[in-house]
């Protein structure tokens, strides 16, 4: 699976009528709804979604007939093996009817289009994980753990001697951080992995 690294965007004009597709990548269903909210046109005929989070998802055919718009958006994202994106396309009535095979093309197909040209990044799993250590040691690791791409530091706390902090690291990667938090500290430091 992969999802999107950055915003993508396209556009159609089909019988007069024009359609934008915007797409993004999206943590959770909250981020969905903002995003959509974001970029719906409440000047616009139709803002049409549909977006997937692992096995959740949800779409909108925002008053154009059953099945024609929304299912379509999410069929494109899952035909690019996408995940954890966020599909709106918006349409302008052009005033000439295109029937529910026409709207079926036209939506799936702005939406295909847009997540085509959008730049795409595998997805990793990730595990939450702990990280204890001295004041010393704090700084290295700290520049040290934000170079490794994928590895997230969420939260950080300081007690008298150190400092803890909460890390999200992908899973391929987690028992190269804990060698890596080990070497650099001469095992002083501890990287604990949460079940």
């Amino acid at each position: 699976m992969h999802t999107l690294t950055a915003a993508s965007q396209a556009q159609q004009d089909i019988k007069k009528s024009r359609f934008l597709a915007v797409a993004n990548a999206v943590s959770d269903a909250e981020a969905a709804q903002a995003f959509l909210a974001r970029h719906a046109d409440p000047t616009a005929h139709h803002n049409c979604w549909a977006w997937r989070i692992g096995q959740t998802y949800r779409f909108s055919d925002d008053g154009e007939p059953t099945g024609t718009a929304g299912k379509p958006i999410l069929q494109a994202i899952d035909g690019q093996g996408l995940d954890r994106v966020a599909v709106l396309v918006t349409r302008w009535f052009g005033g000439i009817r295109l029937g529910t095979g026409g709207l079926v093309r036209a939506y799936g197909g702005t939406a295909a289009l847009c997540l085509r040209e959008g730049e795409k990044a595998p997805l990793r799993d990730m595990v939450a994980a702990t990280l204890t250590c001295l004041f010393g040691d704090l700084a290295l690791l700290q520049a040290r753990i934000a170079a490794q791409t994928g590895v997230e530091i969420q939260a950080t706390t300081f007690s008298e001697t150190g400092a803890q902090w909460s890390l999200a690291v992908p899973q391929d990667m987690a028992e190269t951080m804990a060698r890596l938090v080990s070497d650099l500290t001469h095992g002083r430091a501890h990287l604990r992995f949460d079940d």
